[in-house]
């Protein structure tokens, strides 16, 4: 094969890969090579040597064995030819590494099959890596971040440590803690200079990997370091499976036995390689290290964001974070999955809301359940969730309009650049606003075109690929696999708590996402917490055998349906909405190995080798599997055949648990007695020092219910404001006051360094100034608290104790109510920006701010009804549904102050706005129950307008 480099060692074969590729290598012969001479030697030629005589007698002339053995051979000579092909077809998308290999129509079998014997067969060979893509938009990553240019580069010689030293290196690595990179000098680099070929061999990524790294899998962190990076010829890499003798491969700081590059500004050296590759080859690689060092851009990696500091603390980015403790990081992280329980608990919220009678309070998590919805809400990605469910939307409608069928998805990612999908076969026509990369193998629907995508259009088209669920995250965005696209079973292969957490995240993400629709989700072995989360998407069986005559009768279904209307996929038929029933989703996850007969039966009802409106992950070893999901005990995915790897969503047990307890809570419907005292409200009587206060100018003004607006005699500039601001909300919602180290984890949950902290208390301090007794009107303790001074001033507080005069003034309610709710501008907090005040997750104040608002409007419409000013009714009505939108009560107040008016008009006007704010609302079905009954009470004729118009009553 020709010398090797100095270091070199060619990939390990092990004892199974060796008799793998062997049994590859004789069913390939038997198949390409016995097939064609059996038919030839025991059969011949199949077909008449003459045209035959089409002759009524001959026609009429019975059938004999001879005729019946030549057409049987001649279907078993196009299956060869076909299977042939596809052979061919998987060896050319091997050897270029382009993708997922082209389809053979009416090839699902055959393709499978020589796909598997060509991977068998290259294991013989050359890495198996390059079967796939080892990324899912090579052609859109991401913008580098660029070195310091001008400077030039010191190469060391490579050394001299064997295999063995590099095994030695690892095990000393897992068992001593990890060195500091800033150890090392901040201008030293690990560069490997890819080799020229020899004879037949071309080196890989693998190989480099893996006598450099003493893994091959970590191949992917040598092209995320080198993707995109000009190298000495001109070229970038943008494929894993092709890398270009005399190319600079940046290497990561553990890598052995590869070279040293000093980076420095002053000295100029000439590099030498080193070792015994031929002159040409060396001194070319020798200047293209130089070169590229001048040049050099590098990918940050993540130990190094995270670990980096702004030059002035309070600019520090909000990911300028410790570790958190039990904050639900995995749930924090998913920002798809969280988008989803956030919207479904948002359902369950508002259900519980229908229910509370007034002076009442609806239950609330507590605990690890409170924390899991804090982590939720830090997580939640609304609008990642809007652009991948509306663009996928869009894209079957655009397609439909223009008679073309949706295109074959196997993967995609939601990255900062917008929506890309990876298609087999490439498809070089993407209809606008979407971009054709990589020849048609990438489909991108760029971020800005969002705001494009209006839902009210798309509401009724089906969802297109509802069998995408997120597999991690990478350097580039968010992964994701379409489940259906796989054809078949997918095995789920790891240790048992790392398999259990990435199923129960699948599971949750499926039962609770937006861009999946008319969903069955099938659990095996999970027990039935989960169905909390959509009990009309989520069913819990015991074992598979229970659940595998439905999946049975559904597949056949389908091969029905596809039958009946000649659609040749799902997909266009969905695309097209004919027989939409027949291609609604049903997706089968289990979470224990089944037993040999179950996974016989499941094999065999997914191998047809056509797209099905299903899709089977189990865990465990699953002989027939079409794809191997690998999970580590590190928690890293990799998907071999389609070259993904990523950090792997996982939902561990107790977050599980913590998710599971949030949902039990948010389905309990009976109200809660009694009112807690709101933290910031009075508590007792108002006396008159109180009430004076109250009518004093404030030193600092807060106003939290609505947009949040703060009078303070201080400056804040814009880039400060937001951190600054949400730190004095939390203060004012805790006068008591809060240690440092308290208020940091709620402004910033994921952590945050003492320097920043502290920082921003101190501009918080100068922005809030003094009081008229000079003191500041930001107080520490001499516990070492913080807290508000007491002439800092919050609406709510004002708002509570003009309630307390209510109650305690029956002369003055009426003033007093009216006094309160003119404070109110708008939802508690209104329009904060996502991911902020999270804290509120562990509060009673989201839900006792507007129960209050609700309590006092509705006591206000009651008195003025009783002495008969039906229009202040109404008002008061309207400025309770100010900060308290969601609250049916305060609606059902309205309709009755209306209808006292004696405005026909005006109470159909009501009528209408309930009925719009049901339709614009994703999480409403229909109107509740009780306020449709009282619709038909005071106005009877709604029905019959509503059905003259096309709609229905609810």
């Amino acid at each position: 094969m020709g010398r090797k480099g100095p270091g070199q060692k060619r990939p390990r074969r092990t004892f199974k890969d060796v008799l793998v590729g062997l049994m590859a290598i004789i069913v390939l012969a038997a198949l390409l090579g016995g097939v064609p001479y059996a038919l030839a030697t025991f059969i011949g030629w199949p077909l008449p040597r003459q045209m035959p005589n089409l002759s009524v007698e001959t026609l009429r002339a019975p059938v004999d064995a001879n005729t019946l053995v030549n057409v049987l051979a001649l279907v078993v000579w196009l299956a060869w030819a076909q299977f042939t092909a596809c052979v061919i077809i998987e060896i050319k998308a091997a050897a270029s590494g382009s993708g997922m290999p082209a389809k053979m129509p009416l090839a699902g079998f055959n393709q499978m099959l020589a796909r598997q014997l060509v991977a068998g067969l290259l294991l013989l060979t050359t890495s198996a890596a390059g079967l796939a893509p080892t990324r899912l938009a090579a052609a859109g990553a991401g913008a580098l971040l660029h070195r310091p240019p001008a400077v030039t580069a010191q190469v060391a010689g490579p050394s001299t440590e064997t295999a063995h030293q590099v095994s030695l290196a690892q095990r000393e690595r897992a068992t001593t803690p990890a060195a500091d990179p800033s150890v090392r000098a901040p201008a030293e680099r690990k560069v490997y200079v890819v080799q020229p070929p020899q004879g037949r061999h071309h080196e890989s990524l693998w190989e480099i990997a893996e006598r450099h790294l003493g893994d091959g899998r970590r191949y992917q962190e040598i092209f995320d370091l080198n993707h995109g990076r000009e190298q000495p010829d001109g070229e970038r890499l943008t494929l894993a499976s092709l890398i270009r003798p005399g190319w600079v491969l940046e290497m990561p700081h553990d890598a052995v036995g590869v070279q040293i590059v000093h980076d420095q500004a002053t000295t100029a050296t000439t590099p030498s390689h080193g070792g015994s590759h031929a002159g040409g080859a060396g001194a070319g690689a020798g200047s293209g290290a130089g070169a590229v060092a001048d040049r050099a851009t590098v990918r940050e990696a993540p130990a190094q964001r995270a670990g980096a500091r702004s030059a002035d603390p309070v600019d520090a980015p909000a990911e300028e974070r410790q570790a958190p403790g039990m904050a639900a990081f995995e749930l924090s992280a998913a920002a798809l999955l969280a988008a989803g329980l956030l919207a479904a608990l948002g359902r369950r919220r508002r259900q519980q809301l229908w229910h509370r009678a007034f002076g009442r309070r609806i239950a609330l998590p507590e605990g690890d359940a409170a924390t899991a919805e804090q982590a939720i809400r830090i997580g939640a990605d609304p609008d990642a969730a809007h652009l991948l469910d509306l663009g996928l939307r869009s894209l079957s409608h655009t397609l439909a309009s223009l008679g073309r069928s949706l295109p074959t998805v196997y993967a995609a990612r939601l990255g900062p650049e917008g929506l890309e999908l990876n298609l087999a076969p490439a498809e070089p026509q993407a209809p606008e606003p979407w971009i054709a990369l990589n020849r048609g193998g990438v489909w991108r629907l760029p971020s800005a075109a969002a705001g494009s995508l209006d839902g009210r259009l798309l509401r009724e088209v089906l969802a297109p690929y509802p069998g995408l669920v997120s597999l991690g995250t990478d350097e580039d965005g968010r992964v994701m696999v379409d489940l259906e696209a796989a054809y078949g079973v997918i095995a789920l292969r790891g240790p048992s708590a790392q398999r259990r957490a990435l199923l129960a995240a699948v599971a949750a993400e499926l039962a609770t996402n937006r861009w999946s629709d008319h969903m069955r989700v099938t659990l095996v072995g999970f027990g039935d917490d989960l169905t909390l989360l959509a009990p009309e998407r989520v069913r819990a069986a015991a074992r598979l055998t229970d659940v595998l005559p439905e999946l049975e009768a559904q597949a056949e279904e389908t091969r029905a349906a596809m039958a009946a209307t000649g659609v040749d996929s799902v997909l266009t038929g969905r695309c097209r909405g004919v027989m939409g029933e027949a291609w609604m989703p049903h997706f089968l996850l289990v979470a224990e190995q089944p037993e040999p007969g179950e996974l016989d039966r499941l094999v065999r009802l997914s191998g047809i080798w056509q797209r099905t409106p299903m899709g089977y992950l189990v865990a465990g070893e699953v002989p027939g599997a079409t794809w191997t999901w690998d999970v580590s005990a590190d928690g890293r995915i990799s998907v071999p055949l389609l070259g993904l790897d990523a950090e792997a969503q996982l939902l561990p047990a107790a977050q599980y648990r913590a998710v599971v307890d949030l949902f039990r809570t948010a389905t309990r419907l009976e109200a809660v007695d009694g009112r807690p005292r709101t933290p910031g409200s009075p508590a007792g009587a108002i006396d008159a020092t109180t009430l004076a206060g109250l009518e004093r100018p404030a030193a600092v003004e807060v106003r939290m219910l609505g947009p949040i607006e703060v009078s303070a005699p201080g400056e804040l500039e814009d880039g400060r404001a937001e951190a600054c601001t949400e730190a004095l909300v939390y203060l004012a919602a805790h006068p008591d006051g809060v240690h440092p180290t308290v208020l940091g984890s709620a402004v910033w949950p994921r952590g945050v360094s003492p320097t920043v902290r502290d920082a921003t208390v101190a501009r918080m301090r100068d922005w809030l100034g003094r009081d008229s007794q000079g003191r500041p009107n930001l107080l520490t303790t001499s516990d070492g608290r913080l807290r508000l001074g007491p002439e800092v001033r919050t609406d709510w507080v004002v708002f509570e104790a003009l309630l307390l005069l209510a109650e305690q003034r029956p002369a003055g309610e009426e003033t007093y109510l009216q006094q309160a709710l003119a404070l109110v501008r708008g939802r508690l907090l209104q329009a904060r920006r996502p991911r902020r005040y999270a804290w509120l997750a562990r509060e009673n104040l989201e839900y006792e701010v507007p129960a209050r608002i609700a309590d006092a409007a509705h006591r206000l419409v009651e008195l003025r009804l009783a002495r008969g000013s039906a229009a202040g009714a109404v008002q008061a009505a309207v400025s309770g549904l100010r900060g308290a939108p969601d609250e049916e009560g305060l609606w059902r107040d309205l309709l009755r102050a209306t209808h006292a008016t004696g405005d026909t008009a005006r109470l159909r006007a009501v009528v209408s706005e309930l009925e719009a704010r049901v339709a614009a609302d994703p999480a409403l079905d229909e109107l509740n129950p009780e306020t449709e009954a009282l619709i038909d009470e005071l106005l009877p004729s709604w029905r019959l307008s509503v059905a003259a118009s096309g709609g229905n009553a609810s």
